[in-house]
């Protein structure tokens, strides 16, 4: 969405009885989505990680809002997609799903203090924000969120690009 590159969304069923349609299996066999369908399936890219990295690497309105070229923009960017996939996720997943809260709860304040704002990383969005925007959303919706963390929350869930990624039934969404 931030990137606006154009694209045709497709749901499909995820559950109930027929499941995932053929179609989608046949285009990707381990079933996973989201997945970014280039070229009538002459590229595809199962997973939201790499979906977010091949759109990182093209030339798109996201991508000319910052200096791509800018060294330390690059590494605090990988920081970030790093504490989300290694850390946000797995231990966000545990506390939703009924463990303790203070894991998360440490882990937030000291991501705390890397938020540059008003976006992670600064004054733009990067993938940065787009890899952690759904998962932040969603401890704030179980747990809430405070300080910087909250601040760039707020301002994101202002952007429309951001409104339209909120999946308000998210019972299953680890």
């Amino acid at each position: 969405e931030t990137s606006k590159t154009p694209f045709t969304m497709e749901e499909i069923s995820l559950y109930g009885a027929n499941g995932k349609p053929s179609w989608f299996l046949k285009l990707n066999p381990a079933g996973t989505v989201p997945v970014l369908n280039i070229d009538d399936g002459a590229t595809v890219i199962p997973d939201s990680e790499l979906i977010l990295e091949y759109i990182s690497r093209e030339d798109n309105e996201m991508t000319r809002s910052y200096d791509r070229n800018d060294a330390q923009l690059t590494l605090k960017i990988k920081a970030w997609r790093k504490n989300v996939s290694e850390k946000i996720i797995p231990i966000g997943k545990r506390a939703v799903l009924g463990g303790s809260t203070e894991p998360l709860n440490k882990l937030l304040a000291e991501l705390d203090e890397n938020v540059e704002g008003p976006f992670l990383c600064g004054d733009s969005i990067t993938a940065a924000d787009c890899c952690a925007f759904p998962f932040i959303w969603r401890i704030d919706q179980e747990f809430g969120v405070d300080g910087k963390i909250k601040e760039w929350l707020d301002v994101c869930e202002k952007e429309d690009a951001f409104k339209k990624t909120i999946q308000r039934s998210w019972w299953w969404w680890w």
